[in-house]
């Protein structure tokens, strides 16, 4: 399950009413970002030493708001790929997604000319999103961890 894009996409600007309403909701935007750094910084706890994992490194000039928590996953040295923890994971009830498909691999696109992309092609076979919600609980974390867990074949 990813994003894919056959055709070109619209303008879709917010309602006065809606802008309002997330207005409203930046009062909360510091307390949200902390939850979710926390909430990041645990998972790299949970599966600090795994083989085959990475985590997305934060950027140096700046401060991530770990709005999601990607990981690489090597899957000759974790022993399964991003697939088979996706689907684990799906088949317990949680969400997790690949990374976004790189434009240059979007069908809207595939007349286009082409200009590097490995990096992106690879990140998006390896990569996946963990759930990463402002509620997800130390137990939601824990059952996530123990199902990626569970599809290692080494």
């Amino acid at each position: 399950m990813h994003y894919e894009h056959t055709e070109i996409g619209f303008n879709y600007r917010m309602s006065n009413l809606l802008a309002a309403l997330g207005r409203a909701q930046l009062e909360t935007l510091p307390m949200r970002v902390a939850t979710r750094r926390r909430i990041r910084d645990r998972y790299r706890e949970l599966l600090d030493g795994v083989p085959g994992i990475t985590f997305m490194r934060e950027a140096e000039y700046g401060t991530s708001n770990a709005w999601l928590t990607c990981i690489v996953l090597d899957p000759d040295a974790f022993g399964a790929d991003r697939e088979t923890v996706r689907l684990a994971l799906e088949a317990e009830d949680i969400e997790a997604r690949p990374l976004w498909k790189p434009m240059h691999l979007q069908p809207i696109f595939a007349s286009h000319r082409t200009f590097g992309g490995e990096v992106g092609a690879r990140l998006f076979e390896h990569g996946l999103c963990l759930p990463s919600g402002s509620s997800l609980t130390d137990d939601d974390q824990d059952r996530v961890v123990a199902t990626a867990l569970s599809t290692r074949r080494i």
